[in-house]
């Protein structure tokens, strides 16, 4: 694995986004035709689906234009069996699997290796996987007081979410799970939303952001974006970072099952002999807190740090949760085995209650 994909939470180019000529409608297109949409999956607030493409017998996307981001966007569904089929009273679970800081709506089924076709439980499931703006951090951004796009919170959840539970088969019954800023996002729209998701998993979360500002600065200045656009100052706006960050919300997570997996950094048995370490970003250390001499992954180092203080948070507080503390860098091959690690646990929440 090398450095540019290892470290691409903040080297990779924010996805180009495509809007879809609509198509006749009808029957189901072949794979790779593109498909018109109806006003049935217009929002009141105007966000809409305009446009589907079939991509093989079980894989769509969905571009939505959304008012919350200012701009279309990219939604994949890995649908279930039957899904073509359904009815309007057909509802099925719902995995939202979310991605790391590129936002790039295809990795859980081209990039991770995650295998998602392959499991059977997931025949029966809704997978959703959105886009996220560069860097988006599964938040509406602060916008210095102003707020606006991106809102990206605001379109997975309140626009989003609405559209496909109402003409794409989405049910209540929901779960969870992320790599890097993925795995934040799970756990600060469950925290955030109380009674939204039943389960969370995040796989290399950057889970407490309070306690690594200076990360962020250095990773959205290497960027060249505007770091305090995101929530603020972390010393004049504190209180609106404690408000997404999940070690702040730690209480509102009782009785939602949580998996927190990271590495430490150092080369691991996934990894390859000649793993080459991650470029250097200006500022991503602290100087009170150096990074171990043999971590060839700062990033993996990093999300260490933050899921561990965000395990011991939720043990005091009685959130059941479940760790898995491991060798190995920020990469896709620990992403993939620690989603199916936590798999069982989210398949579990997503069963019906009595």
């Amino acid at each position: 694995m090398r450095k540019k994909t290892r470290f691409k939470v903040l080297l990779a180019l924010l996805p180009l986004v495509v809007l879809l000529s609509p198509g006749p409608a009808g029957a189901a297109p072949a794979v790779g035709e593109r498909e018109s949409v109806g006003t049935r999956t217009t929002a009141p607030d105007g966000a809409r689906v305009i446009a589907e493409r079939r991509l093989g017998p079980r894989l769509r996307d969905l571009t939505v234009s959304s008012p919350a981001l200012g701009r279309d966007a990219k939604v994949r569904l890995l649908t279930p069996d039957g899904w073509e089929r359904r009815r309007p009273q057909d509802r099925w679970p719902v995995l939202y699997l979310l991605v790391g800081g590129d936002g790039n709506y295809k990795a859980w089924t081209e990039d991770y290796a995650a295998r998602l076709h392959e499991v059977p439980a997931l025949r029966d499931v809704l997978v959703v996987m959105p886009e996220m703006p560069l860097f988006g951090f599964y938040t509406d951004w602060f916008n210095r007081g102003e707020g606006g796009p991106p809102a990206v919170e605001t379109f997975h959840l309140g626009e989003m979410r609405p559209l496909l539970e109402r003409s794409y088969g989405a049910g209540t019954r929901r779960v969870a799970a992320g790599e890097s800023q993925g795995g934040f996002g799970a756990l600060s729209y469950a925290a955030r939303h109380p009674g939204l998701f039943r389960a969370v998993a995040s796989y290399s979360g950057f889970v407490h952001p309070s306690r690594h500002p200076h990360a962020i600065r250095a990773g959205m200045t290497y960027l060249g974006l505007d770091w305090r656009a995101l929530w603020g100052d972390p010393v004049t706006d504190r209180a609106n970072w404690h408000a997404h960050d999940p070690y702040y919300l730690a209480e509102r997570l009782r009785g939602v099952p949580v998996h927190l997996a990271a590495g430490d950094g150092t080369a691991g048995p996934l990894d390859p002999p000649d793993v080459e370490p991650d470029p250097e970003i200006p500022g991503l250390e602290d100087p009170a807190a150096p990074f171990p001499e043999d971590a060839v992954s700062p990033t993996e180092t990093l999300m260490a740090r933050q899921s561990r203080a965000l395990a011991d948070r939720l043990h005091r507080v009685g959130v059941p949760v479940t760790t898995h503390f491991y060798s190995g860098t920020h990469s896709p091959p620990y992403w993939a085995r620690e989603f199916h690690r936590s798999l069982p646990m989210l398949l579990r929440a997503l069963e019906p209650t009595a």
